[in-house]
C-alpha cells in the first residue's frame, strides 16, 4: 500500500470523492448540515484540513461574502482542492497554508490568523489525541468572533461495544447498498502513520466531544445530525 498522511484515506487522490461516499454512509448529507449551520452571512472563515475541496465548495456556495483560509499539511490535497475551487470560479476567495492545524492550536502566533466568524472541519479532528482535541477546540473558541460559531463532521467512538457492532454493520449494508463490498473500498486505502500532531484514528466518543466543547467556553452546544458512529457537533461563542 502506498504512503500516505493522515486523513488522505486513499493511496490515489482520484478515488477520494467515490470512495468515501462508498465508504461513510450519507457523507454529501452530513457535509450538507455544517453548510446549513454556517450563517450565510459569515465572511471570515477558517477550514482544518481542505480533503478534496467537498465542503469548501458547499460553503462558498452558500456564503456569498466569505473567504476561506484553509490549513492542511497535504500538498495533493491542497493542489486537488485548489483545482475544484478555481474550476468554481471561487479561487479569489479561497486560500490555503501548507499546515499542521495542531501546531497552529498550540502555536498560533507562528500563522497570523486572527478572528474569524466561523470554523469548519470534517473527517480531520479524530486523527488528534483527546488531549490535542481539547487544545484545539480551546483555541478555536479563542479565536472566534462574538457571535461565532464551530461546526465538526467526524467519526466518534461508539459508546459500548454492542453499539460498535450495529455501526459496523450499517456501514457495511451502506457499502453494499453502493453496489461494492468494504474489502474492494478498502483495497484502495493507503497506509499512513504519525505526522505531526496527526496519527491513525484517535475516536472519541460523542459525548466526549460535546463536554470537551463546553470546557473550551462553547455555551450553546448542539449535535443536529448523528448518523451511527458519525455525527455532526459544534458550538456557538456568544458573548
Amino acid at each position: 500500500m502506498s504512503q500516505i498522511f493522515p486523513g488522505e484515506v486513499f493511496a490515489n487522490t482520484s478515488d477520494f470523492d467515490a470512495g468515501i461516499r462508498q465508504l461513510l454512509p450519507r457523507y454529501d448529507e452530513m457535509l450538507e448540515v455544517i453548510t446549513r449551520c454556517v450563517p450565510s452571512t459569515s465572511k471570515n472563515i477558517l477550514e482544518l484540513g481542505c480533503g478534496t475541496g467537498e465542503l469548501t465548495l458547499k460553503i462558498l456556495k452558500r456564503c456569498p461574502d466569505a473567504e476561506i483560509v484553509v490549513l492542511d499539511y497535504s500538498p495533493r490535497m491542497i493542489k486537488f482542492a485548489s483545482e475544484k475551487v478555481a474550476k468554481a470560479g471561487y479561487q479569489g476567495r479561497w486560500s490555503a497554508k501548507e499546515a499542521d492545524f495542531g501546531e497552529w492550536a498550540s502555536h498560533p502566533e507562528q500563522f497570523g490568523i486572527g478572528s474569524f466568524d466561523a470554523c469548519i472541519s470534517s473527517l480531520a479532528i479524530h486523527h488528534l489525541t483527546d488531549e490535542m482535541k481539547a487544545n484545539l477546540f480551546i483555541r478555536i473558541y479563542e479565536s472566534l468572533s462574538v457571535g461565532g460559531c464551530f461546526w465538526n463532521a467526524d467519526p466518534t467512538l461508539p459508546e459500548a461495544p454492542v453499539l460498535g457492532e450495529v455501526y459496523k454493520l450499517a456501514r457495511e449494508e451502506w457499502v453494499a447498498q453502493q453496489g461494492t463490498t468494504l474489502a474492494d473500498v478498502r483495497a484502495k486505502v493507503g497506509t499512513s502513520t504519525t505526522y505531526g500532531y496527526s496519527s491513525q484514528d484517535q475516536l472519541a466518543t460523542l459525548e466526549a466531544h460535546v463536554q470537551m466543547l463546553k470546557t473550551a467556553g462553547f455555551t450553546t452546544v448542539a449535535v443536529p445530525w448523528k448518523y451511527y458512529g458519525l455525527a455532526v457537533f459544534g458550538g456557538f461563542k456568544l458573548s
